[in-house]
């Protein structure tokens, strides 16, 4: 199609795009468009239709943003000549739409900036860059505000890694733009005279800071930029470019590449003054909010940039401190809350055990920590006050929309870490005073349900918040805290807070002199939780878990008491509010202190508990197979998943193994009547799995049956949890000599089976079969490699686990590498180095391809996500196979033609598989790799030549002996 012929439908499908009514059209336009960018043609008649004077808004910024996206992503399509006469176009583009849209004109400053990134200074000519810049405002002064616009992005794009360039080309312009830092600030000095600009000069300042290189604080000090913008704070119209330069001023002289704050001191006793002069205007009410919070970011960066200054406590860091507790007492919680994380950072400083050595011997380091956390406590105090309001439920809360709800609730976790932090500094139990006159106040107002019960909630959300610091003996405000609780209205928000602090606490209910006292107390409030809502019910089982797990000792001699409000709550009249999941705690509660009873008391608490369970299912078995069949599942695993949690917990393994041997008919019923329905099966195995775990040898003759049950419906139903339950018995029994037989014939039935089943359906119908596989077969060379390497299922599972590498479910890939690189590791481990001439055997021949596949894996064949996992599993190779797979990595990343790899490329990745291999530390691998990767997956064009070249789906697999 001629060039014309194209410009016509483009500005055609732009129409349909913006104006057609039918969303069918607009939708074929817009897949035409994203087709046609991809296109080589897209370079011309973009450029064409941006310096067509009748193209109208819709068309310029099209062809804009196509032009930006082609120079970032497919420079290499452009033959080398080329350039110039794009950098020219691009140049009067930019003259062109100098005034505007300012749309468009971003898009072609953006396309230039990515040019220079991909052109080195030397091709470039006059110098690079930035003196080409300089040349052509200096020719022409009408351009400066689009020159301008190209200066502020320069800086930006040297760390836009939309742009496809190398790594080393990366790394070198950024260099570039350091070494003109002089010159691009000298232009921007020099634009200071026109005063429009003025706006533009600092924001473009601000951008050129970012680099975080090259000038010297003693020199910003009195540089015109910097006083510019320190002058123009106060200034209306250019306040927000000026929070941006001393924002970003503050930010350069902490950092390390500008020597740190040190160095950078001159420049701090500049900007300081100037910054602390603006508290004022914090309580400014003639000031709008966004103003407030330009002011109160200043602040907030300077407590993160030299938060290790302030630490020393000296009069000038305090006032700081002060300004910081200004901003945070500020109404607006998004302006409050820059101050937390330097509330944070400070915390961390004070209380650290490797105290700055440079006081001398140990005596000197105590005194000064000592000190410091004198001089914090007040701030530290005021500022336990002022964040324990914010969390008080609004007037309007039930009318919160799920948006407004969830942002209330991080308000809330984000006000419990600056708690912690504060009772890290203050101790818990001085922290839990201040909150506790809070609570106090509250409470006063607090009679009935009709009356103000916020503030008592937001009270007691505090004080569980720094329950882990509270000490579990405190004795004069935890007694008091627990008997207010009993008279608290039942409203549903404050009961499920009430709950929580009681589960907070059950350590302190422990230990304290007068805590297992008021149990009988905080258990009528948990009961009047688990009846009042569903969150106060969820609340209360939660608590009452805590209470047994911390109580259990203390519980034992009243476990009929405990069962009396199990069944209360799990069995009574619709009297429990909470859901299924919530009952399992109250099993769970029950299973721990079970456990603390001697053995006979034990195994008779967990038939009583058992039988509470198995009677609805039992009811529904003796209906018959064809109400069992229909049931839908909910109603069977509610049931199931609480023995999942009695086998888990009730830690008495001959009671368990007896308890499933009892259980296995109704177990054996469900199994064969439900092996279709993957949730059923899911719960019943996951119980069987705890079980398992539990009893371990104790199991007997239940173990066989339910191995044979599971191995004999895996065949027909393909049920993963059926694997996972499978390695869980290799765990515990795969050393074991009496089950070597029968573990063989089960490991290589289940194995033979899958492997037939995901090479014939290549892994992606099913996934999650190919993740339990493998960590089947990874448990299996961990706890029975005997069985399982010289295993005729072996060849076959390696040639299956190379089909699925590059499978693109994270789970079922990270569990194949690992499993080969499980192999691969074979001779650390003591049980699997007397196999490794098998597994040399196997792994050998294949071992080009498996290397091949890897290698694909990392430049392109698996998100980059995975580099890690890859990397590990290509280390492990090389590490086994020494120089062999060095030829074979080298044989892999050969393949690769240098339009996409060079060849320093190829030497350097090889160099560090090399290092590693011999023993360097793994991090020296991973820049590599991921160059490696980032040049591999550039842009689409490179990344399909390169899989075309590795072919990571041809597998040449070696038949299976």
């Amino acid at each position: 199609m001629q060039s014309m012929e194209l410009q016509n439908t483009v500005k055609e499908a732009l129409n349909a795009l913006y104006h057609y009514p039918d969303d069918a059209v607009r939708m074929q336009a817009d897949r035409w468009l994203q087709d046609f960018q991809r296109t080589i043609d897209a370079w011309q008649v973009a450029d064409n239709l941006l310096h067509d004077a009748t193209s109208n808004p819709e068309t310029l910024i099209f062809c804009s943003q196509t032009l930006r996206s082609k120079v970032q992503r497919d420079f290499e399509e452009l033959p080398s000549e080329a350039f110039r006469q794009l950098r020219d176009s691009l140049n009067n583009l930019l003259k062109k739409f100098h005034k505007g849209p300012a749309i468009v004109r971003t898009q072609i400053s953006i396309a230039v900036a990515a040019l220079a990134v991909h052109v080195p200074a030397e091709d470039w000519g006059d110098g690079g860059i930035v003196n080409w810049l300089r040349d052509g405002m200096n020719a022409h002064p009408e351009y400066i505000p689009g020159f301008l616009e190209l200066l502020t992005v320069l800086p930006e794009e040297a760390f836009n890694y939309k742009i496809a360039a190398r790594p080393e080309r990366r790394r070198q312009f950024e260099k570039e733009l350091t070494s003109q830092m002089e010159i691009a600030l000298n232009i921007l000095t020099a634009c200071l005279s026109i005063s429009e600009l003025k706006e533009q000069v600092l924001e473009a300042f601000a951008s050129w800071l970012r680099l975080k290189h090259g000038i010297p604080g003693s020199v910003l000090a009195t540089h015109p930029l910097v006083l510019t913008a320190l002058s123009s704070l106060n200034c209306d119209i250019l306040s927000e470019a000026s929070v941006n330069v001393v924002s970003e001023l503050i930010h350069y002289t902490a950092s390390g590449s500008s020597g740190g704050v040190s160095v950078q001191m001159p420049l701090i006793q500049v900007i300081v003054p100037q910054v602390m002069s603006l508290q004022a205007q914090l309580r400014d009410s003639s000031k709008d909010d966004e103003d407030v919070k330009a002011i109160a970011r200043l602040f907030a960066d300077m407590g993160d940039s030299y938060v290790e200054l302030i630490a020393t406590g000296s009069n000038e860091a305090m006032m700081i401190v002060n300004a910081l507790l200004e901003v945070a007492s500020l109404p607006e919680f998004d302006i409050a809350s820059m101050t937390f994380n330097f509330w944070h950072n400070l915390q961390v400083i004070l209380t650290k055990r490797n105290f700055d050595i440079s006081f001398g011997d140990e005596a000197s380091i105590e005194a000064e920590r000592n000190r410091r956390l004198q001089v914090f406590r007040q701030s530290y105090e005021s500022l336990v006050s002022l964040v324990s309001s914010r969390v008080q439920y609004p007037d309007d809360y039930q009318n919160l929309s799920y948006e407004d709800l969830k942002e209330f609730k991080q308000t809330r976790y984000a006000v419990a870490d600056v708690l912690t932090d504060a009772a890290s500094v203050l101790g818990g139990d001085t922290t839990l005073q201040i909150l506790y006159m809070k609570l106090v106040e509250a409470v006063s107002s607090c009679r009935n349900e009709q009356s103000e019960w916020r503030p008592a909630e937001a009270a007691l959300f505090c004080i569980r918040a720094i329950s882990n610091y509270v000490s579990v003996v405190e004795a004069n405000v935890m007694p008091q805290v627990m008997d207010l609780l009993s008279k608290l209205p039942h409203q549903p928000q404050l009961l499920q807070t009430v709950c929580l602090i009681v589960g907070a606490y059950s350590k302190w209910l422990d230990a304290a002199p007068s805590g297992f006292s008021k149990l009988p107390l905080v258990i009528d409030i948990l009961m009047s939780g688990m009846r009042t809502s569903e969150d106060s019910a969820a609340a209360a089982a939660l608590a009452f878990r805590h209470i047994c797990d911390d109580c259990r000792k203390k519980l034992c001699a009243y476990c009929k008491q405990l069962f009396h409000i199990y069944y209360t709550a799990v069995n009574g009249e619709g009297s429990f509010k909470g859901s299924a999941e919530d009952s399992l705690h109250l099993v769970e509660a029950l299973s721990m202190v079970i456990t603390e009873l001697p053995p006979e008391p034990a195994k008779d608490a967990l038939e009583e508990l058992c039988s509470s369970v198995v009677t609805p299912l039992q009811e529904v078995i003796n209906q018959g197979p064809e109400v069992l069949e229909k049931k839908h599942a909910r109603e069977l695993t509610v049931y199931i998943d609480r023995f999942a949690y009695i086998f888990r917990y009730v830690n008495h393994p001959g009671a368990v193994a007896d308890a499933v041997h009892r259980l296995w008919p109704i177990f054996k019923a469900i199994f064969d009547l439900r092996a279709w329905d993957m949730r059923t099966m899911e719960s019943l195995c996951r119980a069987c799995k705890y079980a398992v775990r539990t009893s371990g040898r104790f199991m007997g003759i239940t173990i066989g049956a339910m191995l044979e049950e599971i191995q004999g419906l895996y065949q027909q139903h393909h049920q993963p949890c059926f694997l996972y339950l499978s390695s869980e018995v290799i765990k515990i029994f795969g050393s074991d000599p009496s089950c070597a037989s029968y573990l063989k014939n089960m490991i290589e039935a289940l194995f033979k089976h899958t492997t037939c089943l995901l090479t014939s359906i290549k892994f992606t119908r099913r996934p999650d079969i190919g993740d339990d596989c493998f960590l089947l077969a990874s448990r299996c060379i961990r706890y029975c490699p005997q069985l399982f390497i010289p295993s005729s299922i072996f060849p076959a599972l390696v040639d299956c686990a190379m089909i699925g590498i590059t499978v693109q479910h994270r789970e079922a890939s990270n569990s194949i590498l690992t499993f080969l690189s499980d192999i691969f590791d074979l001779a650390k481990s003591s049980k699997g180095e007397q196999f490794l001439s098998i597994r040399d055997s196997v792994i050998i021949p294949r071992g080009a391809t498996i290397t091949r596949i890897l290698v694909a894996a990392l430049t392109g064949a698996l998100p980059s996500s995975r580099l890690e996992t890859v990397a590990y599993a290509l280390l492990a190779l090389t590490r086994a196979y020494g120089m062999q797979a060095l030829e074979w990595a080298k044989e892999s990343v050969s393949l690769i033609p240098l339009a996409a790899v060079k060849e320093v490329e190829r030497i350097r990745f090889l160099q560090a598989l090399s290092d590693a291999a011999s023993g360097a530390d793994v991090n020296v691998l991973m820049i590599p790799v991921e160059e490696l990767s980032d040049v591999c997956r550039r842009n689409r064009t490179v990344q399909e030549i390169v899989q075309g070249a590795l072919k990571p789906l041809e597998l040449n697999l070696v038949p299976v002996p």
